[in-house]
């Protein structure tokens, strides 16, 4: 049986940036062949894991990408200035260590001349901030990176306190734990499923775009990561999730408005298998559920999100349970006749 825990490292540890999703990809097709009919890829390299039922046509959408760093230059001095892929805040970035799909290692530093900025969190920009990957000048630095080179956050998952865990890529690898665990549980089914690890959320919900124009599903379904509001700084912008309080059901984003028909059925199905749940209103960024909703002629969709603490960092941190709740809650409402 999948273990959340022991899954996430292995889907970690081919974690790859936007674009650049094809390790990944090659994973999650051996992961999930024994519980699907067929896999295909399409070519925005989106994994389409196809369990074929006479019912309703239902996607489940994770996203298989993460955010990283691309080399844009190699000055003199051998160090590496990048550019970034996907959603990053540049404050939080400084002394962060990165790793280069390559296996080379560094870590990020901010330029002298932008160390005095007031509220530096607020104010760098990418342009100040650089890779040290101890290079003695240009000529040994390009024999380690080059132009175009890819990098994400160094670090494997660990087990924390609470039954937590923490480390880099929950969003989204932690969605494609809860879809490979939900077709474990899938022991029959009437409706056609499809279970779709996306490329390419994090640069814009391409990836999504494509997958539902070609799957044209009756009802769609993201799992993706949520913020919540129990971290000592959320009084300013209050919100009502807590990690370990179960999954959540989304309401609301800036890119969606979740069906509310589709909620109710999702909540009826949590109570009758007793399965914790939590309401979820996101006040800022988007899913794939947004695109799977507009694709066709409209989809019913909605998104159960993992409350995930310290987003967009190297050590998101989410609860075992709320997890392993995601993808009974799941595979209970898919098993269903709708």
């Amino acid at each position: 049986m999948f273990e959340v825990f022991e899954l996430q490292k292995q889907l970690v540890a081919a974690a790859a940036p936007s674009g650049y999703e094809h390790r990944e990809a090659e994973l999650l097709k051996k992961l999930a062949r024994p519980f699907v009919d067929e896999i295909t890829v399409d070519p925005m390299c989106s994994v389409i894991c196809h369990k074929k039922g006479k019912g309703p046509k239902i996607m489940l959408a994770a996203h298989l990408d993460a955010i990283g760093f691309i080399v844009a230059h190699v000055d003199e001095q051998g160090y590496v200035w990048f550019d970034r892929i996907g959603g990053h805040n540049p404050g939080q970035l400084i002394n962060c260590r990165v790793q280069f799909l390559n296996g080379t290692k560094g870590v990020i530093r901010v330029r002298d001349a932008a160390k005095n900025l007031p509220q530096p969190s607020g104010a760098l920009a990418f342009t100040d901030l650089y890779i040290d990957i101890g290079a003695r000048d240009r000529a040994d630095a390009e024999k380690h990176v080059r132009i175009g080179d890819l990098a994400i956050f160094e670090g494997a998952p660990r087990l924390v306190a609470g039954n937590n865990v923490m480390g880099p890529y929950a969003d989204d690898l932690i969605g494609c734990v809860v879809l490979l665990m939900a077709m474990e549980r899938m022991k029959k089914n009437d409706n056609d499923l499809y279970f779709v690890f996306i490329s390419q959320e994090e640069v814009g919900c391409r990836g999504s775009i494509t997958a539902a124009e070609g799957i044209h599903p009756d009802y769609g379904f993201a799992v993706d990561v949520c913020g919540t509001g129990d971290k000592p700084d959320d009084d300013k912008v209050p919100m009502d999730v807590s990690v370990g309080a179960g999954p959540t059901i989304k309401i609301k984003d800036m890119a969606v408005i979740c069906s509310p028909a589709l909620n109710g059925q999702l909540r009826a199905v949590a109570k009758k298998e007793k399965i914790p749940y939590q309401d979820e209103i996101l006040r800022g960024g988007g899913t794939d559920t947004g695109s799977i909703q507009k694709s066709g002629a409209g989809v019913h969709a909605t998104c159960v999100s993992i409350p995930t603490r310290h987003i967009h960092s190297p050590a998101e941190l989410f609860s075992v349970s709320d997890v392993e709740n995601a993808a009974k809650l799941l595979a209970a409402f898919v098993s269903q006749k709708l």
